[in-house]
C-alpha cells in the first residue's frame, strides 16, 4: 500500500523508535560524554516531534475553523473544539493541547506578505519579527515552549520600534533560546522588550508601584498570614535587607571583605547568628518583626549592621546625558537578573544617593591596581558587579552579593595580577568546582571575551564554553553607547 508522504514518514519513523530499545541497562554501558549527547538527541528529536505535531494540529484547526459548524473535522469526528480533538489525540493536557493548536495556527498561517489562501481567514498573519522563531521551531533548535515565551514577551510592543530593530533584537533571543531553559529565556526577551520599548518602562512602572499592597489574614489556628506585594524598586530594598541579615545565617559569600579582613567582632557576631538554632525563614521574620518595632533605633550590630538599604543602579553616562534609555537595578538574591527601570526612576535613584563612575579602557575592562595588593578593593569589586552582573558560569543564577572575585591568572602560581580583566565573579561552589575539579578561564580574540574550559574528565576535547556577561548595562554600553571615558 501507498501512503501519501507525511503519513509514510511517520509510520516508519515510529516503527523505527519501536524498534529501539528502551533498556535501562544499555544506558549504563554508555560514557558520560556519549550518555550526555544521547540526551541532546532526545531532546533535539522531542522539539521536532513537538513542531510536527503542532503543525498537524494547526491543520487540524483549519479544517474545524468554526463557519464550518458540524462539517468541521472537529466535530465530525465527535468533539466540540479542535483543543478538545487534539487532547484526546494525543493524550496530552488541555494546555498543552491549546499550546500545539497556538503554535499550529501559525505554522500554517500565510506569513504577512503573502495573500490569504481560502479557508485561512481565521488564521493569524505571521509577523514578520516572528519569522526567525518559526524557522528555529521547524529546525528543533527551540521548543513550543520557547515560542510562547518570545510571542508573549514581544507582543503589542509598541508602533514606535523600528521593525528592523525588533527583528533584530528577536533574532538575538532566538539564538540564546538554543541553549537556555525556558524561565531563563523568559527573563531574556522581558529585558530585550524593555530595551526596545523604553517608553513603555515608565506606564509599567506606575502600574507596579499601584500594585503595591500588604494584607494579613487571621488563619482559624491563630497564626497569622501576610501578603506583601512589592514593585521592583521597593522589593530590591527589602532583598538588600534580608539579605544582609540573613547572609551568616545560611552561610553565604556576602559581596563585602572577605573573611581574613573582618574583624573580632564581626567574626563573634558571624559565629553567633550561624550557631542560631533558628532557620533561616524563622530568622527572617524575627528580623523583620525586629526591624519593625525598633525602627531606627534596632540593634544594627545584632541583626543588619549598619546603614540605609543599599540598592546598586546601573546605567550609561550616555543615556543619562541625553536623557534617555533606561537603566537596572543591581540583582538580587531571589532576582536573577537586573530589574530594568525608566530613566526617571534611576535619575530619582540617584539623587538620593552616591555616584560611582566605572571608567572603561579600549578593551572594555575598567579599574587596574597590578600587583600592588592580592585582594580586589572595594571598589574593583563594584566594578566587577557591575561588568558581570552576578556569577559568570554558564547556567548560574547567583547575583554579586553571593559571589567571590577570582584571580583568572591565580597569585601564586601564575604570579598574576589584581586586575579587573583578569578577575571574574563566581559563586562559592562554582569557585571551589573550578579549583578542585581543573577547570580552567581563558580569554580569546580581540575583545578578550571569557570562556570556560571544562577538564578532559567532562569534555575529553574541552570544548570551550562562552561566559557572557550578565549585565544587561554593561553589554549596552560596550555595544555602542560608551558609558565612560578611557583613561
Amino acid at each position: 500500500m501507498t501512503f501519501p508522504a507525511p503519513l509514510e514518514h511517520f509510520t516508519a519513523l515510529v516503527a523505527e523508535l519501536e524498534r529501539a530499545p528502551l533498556d535501562a541497562a544499555a544506558l549504563r554501558a554508555l560514557g558520560d560524554e556519549d550518555l550526555l549527547a544521547v540526551t541532546e538527541l532526545g531532546a533535539k528529536a522531542h522539539r521536532l516531534l513537538d513542531a510536527r505535531t503542532a503543525l498537524f494540529a494547526g491543520e487540524l484547526a483549519r479544517r474545524s475553523r468554526p463557519e464550518l459548524a458540524h462539517d468541521g473535522l472537529a466535530q465530525r469526528s465527535g468533539h466540540r473544539t479542535v483543543e478538545e480533538l487534539v487532547r484526546v489525540t494525543t493524550g496530552e493536557s488541555r494546555r498543552d493541547a491549546v499550546a500545539a493548536v497556538n503554535t499550529g495556527r501559525l505554522l500554517v498561517a500565510p506569513d504577512s506578505s503573502a495573500g490569504r489562501e481560502a479557508g485561512t481567514d481565521d488564521l493569524p498573519v505571521v509577523a514578520p519579527y516572528l519569522t526567525a522563531a518559526l524557522q528555529a521551531l521547524r529546525a528543533g533548535s527551540i521548543s513550543i515552549g520557547a515560542l510562547d515565551v518570545i510571542r508573549g514577551a514581544f507582543d503589542g510592543i509598541d508602533e514606535s520600534v523600528a521593525p528592523d530593530a525588533l527583528r533584530s533584537a528577536v533574532a538575538r533571543v532566538v539564538e540564546a533560546a538554543a541553549h537556555l531553559d525556558v524561565d531563563r529565556l523568559l527573563r531574556l526577551a522581558r529585558h530585550a522588550r524593555e530595551e526596545l520599548d523604553t517608553a513603555a518602562l515608565v506606564d509599567r512602572e506606575r502600574a507596579q508601584r499601584d500594585a503595591r499592597s500588604f494584607r494579613l489574614w487571621t488563619l482559624p489556628d491563630g497564626m497569622t498570614r501576610a501578603t506583601w506585594m512589592l514593585d521592583p524598586e521597593s522589593a530590591a530594598q527589602v532583598r538588600e535587607l534580608v539579605e544582609r541579615a540573613t547572609t551568616p545565617k545560611r552561610r553565604g559569600v556576602h559581596f563585602v571583605e572577605t573573611v581574613g579582613a573582618r574583624n573580632d567582632a564581626d567574626a563573634e557576631k558571624a559565629a553567633r547568628i550561624a550557631e542560631d538554632e533558628r532557620t533561616p525563614e524563622q530568622y527572617t521574620s524575627d528580623a523583620l518583626v525586629h526591624l519593625l518595632a525598633a525602627g531606627a533605633d534596632a540593634d544594627s550590630s545584632m541583626i543588619l549592621g549598619t546603614g540605609a538599604p543599599q540598592v546598586r543602579v546601573l546605567v550609561t553616562a550616555a543615556d543619562l546625558a541625553r536623557g534617555e534609555g533606561a537603566g537596572s537595578l543591581e540583582p538580587a538574591t531571589g532576582s536573577p537578573e537586573g530589574t530594568v527601570v525608566a530613566l526617571p526612576t534611576v535619575q530619582r535613584l540617584l539623587c538620593g544617593g552616591v555616584q560611582t563612575p566605572i571608567l572603561i579602557g579600549s578593551t572594555g575592562q575598567p579599574l587596574d591596581v597590578g600587583r600592588s595588593q592580592r585582594l580586589f578593593t572595594a571598589r574593583q569589586r563594584v566594578a566587577l558587579a557591575a561588568r558581570d552582573g552576578g556569577c559568570r558560569w554558564p547556567g548560574c543564577e547567583r547575583p554579586p552579593s553571593w559571589c567571590e572575585a577570582h584571580h583568572i591568572d591565580e597569585w601564586e602560581r601564575d604570579h598574576g595580577r589584581t586586575d579587573v580583566d583578569v578577575g571574574i565573579l563566581l559563586c562559592r561552589h562554582h569557585h571551589l568546582l573550578l579549583h578542585d575539579h581543573g577547570w580552567r578561564i581563558t580569554r580569546v580574540g580581540r575583545s578578550r571575551e571569557y570562556e570556560l574550559v571544562p577538564p578532559a574528565t567532562v569534555d575529553p576535547q574541552q570544548r570551550p564554553r562562552p561566559m557572557p556577561s550578565r549585565s544587561k548595562e554593561w553589554q549596552r554600553a560596550l555595544g555602542g553607547v560608551s558609558c565612560a571615558r578611557e583613561y
